[in-house]
């Protein structure tokens, strides 16, 4: 796993090591622990304020080097900006703050977890170590050698100087899972495709088993009996064989109906026969994104015993155009009896789910299912990177994801679905074909997969514009978002732990 950091939590009162950090209000406010730790440097930081025009604004950050009257290499101060309304997500920033004052190679730092009013809550505290994790990983693990200037991971030992280290080391155990759950999404997004090919995936996500996890891996043969026709029309082009996972987390009454969570894994997209330009290619190796995200959240819920019942599930494949691959033309016969018109083989993600979906409606029955999927180009053209386009059949799931994407801040929008999208995807040839044109591309895919949920409340996240390739932010610097890990171990925390 990459990552760097070690966070521990000692009381306010500690001793500041290496570098220190405090926090101010829009007004230059610290609180009285701060204050007393500073010193004589309280009136140094309003002068280094001034000469910055540094205002305490939420986010911003003043650093001074070598600072008189304090036992510190260097003193940070982070603005809170006002310090009523601030919420989770702010103090997941300013942990992603500190971790990008960390220097190059080892360091220690002490973070001073208070605001003007006082000590942070302990919660607010493991947000911000959340933050510092999540902000300092980097996937550099195939450089063997750095260019002038070029930064490894920083290795860090940082103490959060708190009100009650105690609750705080207690709170942040299942937190810790978490920010562990987004570093192995990011890491499988992040590998090479000669790395990681169906057969690897499916090799790393058996590695859950350590957890308590129950794993299952379909094989090409196994699929072909349960008449896998969708997904395994995708993968026939490759030499690398097509795996299916699903993965059991028991955590809940017995007997009681899981939730499940299900994405796509093409772990290399060349488009197939209907090929991609060759321009950002290499982006291809992220289209399972998906994928990624579920095997990170059941690593997640698993280490922290979360108690629910989950099944996670993945299709992996490769869409490679040799001379047994699918052709613009061909018919298959999706699990469900229902045929689909390749229109373009470009079109494969949804293919892959269709079989996927309905293998879990069919054989799990789950309470609810989500899907994940780098989806389509056109919700990037609709959304944006900041939120995940997001359709369901249940206004109720709809509602839990849109307050999970906003408590978490992993945002969904919430997309039409509608009989007259749904005609775009008629065939005259077949039960239906796997695209509807350019026109509403993110709707007709998912009109395309509503068609395997057999009625099961269900959502699909398109998830192309946030998984990979997004701009940076405080919290992740990595190319390989890890998005949905937060967003759905959330969901799962407030309404299916917490009742």
């Amino acid at each position: 796993m990459s990552d760097a950091i070690k966070v521990g939590f000692v009381p306010l009162s500690s001793a500041a090591r290496g570098i220190l950090v405090v926090f101010c209000d829009d007004n230059l406010k610290v609180g009285p622990a701060t204050a007393k730790a500073l010193g004589g440097a309280v009136d140094l930081v309003k002068r280094a304020a001034a000469a910055a025009a540094f205002k305490g604004k939420s986010g911003a950050a003043l650093d001074v080097l070598a600072p008189e009257g304090v036992k510190a290499t260097r003193l940070i101060v982070i603005g809170a900006g006002k310090a009523a309304g601030l919420k989770a997500n702010d103090f997941l920033k300013f942990g992603g703050v500190a971790a990008s004052k960390l220097p190059a190679g080892s360091a220690a730092m002490t973070i001073m977890a208070e605001l003007p009013d006082g000590a942070m809550g302990s919660e607010q505290a493991v947000a911000i170590a959340s933050g510092l994790r999540l902000r300092a990983y980097k996937f550099d693990r195939y450089k063997t050698k750095k260019k002038d200037g070029e930064e490894g991971p920083p290795r860090a030992d940082i103490s959060l100087a708190v009100g009650d280290a105690a609750a705080a080391k207690k709170a942040f155990v299942a937190a810790g899972h978490v920010v562990d759950g987004v570093i192995i999404a990011r890491d499988l997004v992040n590998e090479p495709p000669n790395v990681l090919f169906p057969e690897e995936f499916a090799r790393r996500a058996s590695q859950l088993r350590k957890l308590g996890v129950k794993v299952e891996v379909l094989d090409v043969k196994a699929m072909q009996k349960l008449g896998m026709g969708a997904l395994l029309g995708v993968g026939q082009g490759s030499a690398r064989p097509s795996r299916t996972v699903i993965m059991r987390w028991d955590g809940g009454k017995k007997g009681e109906a899981p939730v499940s969570f299900i994405g796509k894994g093409v772990c290399f997209d060349t488009g197939g026969i209907s090929i991609k330009p060759a321009g950002s290619m290499e982006d291809m190796k992220g289209d399972m994104g998906g994928a990624a995200c579920v095997v990170g959240l059941m690593h997640a819920l698993a280490a922290r015993k979360a108690k629910a019942n989950v099944v996670g599930a993945i299709g992996l494949v490769e869409n490679m155009p040799d001379g047994n691959a699918q052709r613009p033309g061909d018919i298959v016969t999706s699990m469900s009896g229902q045929t689909i018109e390749i229109i373009n083989t470009d079109a494969e993600g949804r293919l892959v789910l269709a079989d996927v979906l309905w293998y879990v409606a069919k054989k799990v029955k789950p309470k609810f299912m989500v899907d994940l999927a780098t989806l389509t180009g056109a919700i990037v053209v609709a959304l944006g990177t900041e939120h995940a386009g997001m359709f369901s059949n249940n206004d109720e799931l709809a509602e839990r994801l849109l307050a999970a994407g906003t408590e978490s801040g992993e945002k969904v929008w919430r997309m039409p679905l509608g009989a007259e999208y749904d005609k775009l995807i008629d065939s005259q040839f077949a039960d239906m074909k796997n695209t509807g044109g350019r026109h509403g591309g993110s709707i007709t895919a998912a009109q395309f997969l509503q068609r395997f949920v057999d009625g099961t409340p269900w959502a699909h996240l398109d998830i192309a514009g946030t998984a990979m390739g997004a701009p940076k932010t405080d919290i992740n610097h990595s190319w390989g978002a890890g998005y949905g890990v937060r967003l759905l171990d959330r969901l799962v925390a407030d309404h299916y732990e917490r009742k």
